[in-house]
């Protein structure tokens, strides 16, 4: 059992050499697509509507189809504006929807959307009973459909076992959003050589400020202008990375969507940005900290 301190020493981001975005950019935003696949026959990783008894009942059709919403329609709004913005997102991808939702994950990646790896699917690692043989079937089953094996790997929730690193190393992974400690990356050791950390995000993520935290919808506008405009002031000194991490069943819903794209519209006012995919931040890493 290797604990995560034990992988990486601690290390306060003021006593790292600061790194350099080219083109003297202050700002890296991350814009990662959660695509999931939610199995009626269990309950939902999800709920927008409690059971009336309090008790989740299978099949839960109410919150599966709200789910399933995301994928006829809300998915299909992102499409549109990433085409629109010229911006190439991160999806975070169950395996299970190239089988599942063949349409939606082909159309992504026609449009070369980088594909990072999500499980099989929506089912916390923990509960996967051969986790070596999920996470190597999962990382198959993307490269078969994009033929490009995933370097980036999520996990559902973004859960994790203890041995969970050594095995997606193992597997092929050479980026992992799990740990959200940091505004920049970290190189982490496993048993198959070392794993980068990228600056996933739950602050701005629309799980816990939507779903969890139950806000507003324009709030979610609110936290990710303020959050940019404070990175965007740090980078004086520097750069940052900022990732927005999206649901087409959350933010892909007509009351929602105009805030996301609010978003885009205050961040496209600064000619120092840059719009990288987990990829491009992972290439960019690896210079400047061979």
């Amino acid at each position: 059992m290797t604990l995560p301190r034990e992988r990486a020493p601690f290390s306060a981001i003021v006593d790292r050499p600061p790194l350099k975005l080219p083109g003297n950019a202050r700002v890296v935003i991350w814009s990662i697509v959660n695509l999931e696949v939610w199995d009626i026959g269990r309950p939902m990783a999800r709920q927008i509507l409690p059971a009336p008894t309090g008790i989740p009942l299978l099949p839960d059709v109410p919150n599966w189809s709200w789910h399933e919403y995301g994928m006829r329609v809300g998915v299909w709004r992102f499409f549109k504006m990433y085409e629109q913005l010229g911006i190439t997102p991160t999806l975070s991808i169950n395996a299970r929807v190239c089988e599942d939702y063949e349409r939606v994950a082909a159309t992504a990646r026609d449009r070369g959307w980088e594909f990072m790896a999500h499980a099989y699917d929506q089912m916390p690692i923990h509960k996967y009973e051969d986790q070596r043989g999920m996470i190597h079937k999962s990382m198959d089953i993307i490269e078969k459909f994009t033929g490009k094996r995933s370097v980036g790997w999520l996990g559902p929730g973004l859960t994790q076992t203890y041995e969970t690193p050594d095995l997606l190393a193992e597997a092929g992974v050479k980026y992992i959003g799990d740990y959200v400690w940091d505004d920049e990356p970290v190189r982490i050791s496993t048993s198959h050589g070392p794993l980068v950390t990228l600056p996933y995000t739950v602050e701005l993520n629309d799980i816990p400020t939507m779903i969890v935290q139950h806000h507003e919808s324009p709030y979610w506008a609110t936290r990710c202008i303020d959050m940019f405009d404070r990175l965007h002031q740090e980078a004086a000194e520097r750069p940052k990375i900022m990732a927005i991490a999206i649901h087409p069943y959350i933010s892909g819903q007509p009351h929602r969507i105009k805030y996301l794209e609010q978003i885009y519209e205050h961040i496209g006012r600064h000619s120092d940005v840059l719009y990288w995919t987990g990829e491009q931040i992972l290439d960019w890493y690896n210079t400047q900290n061979p």
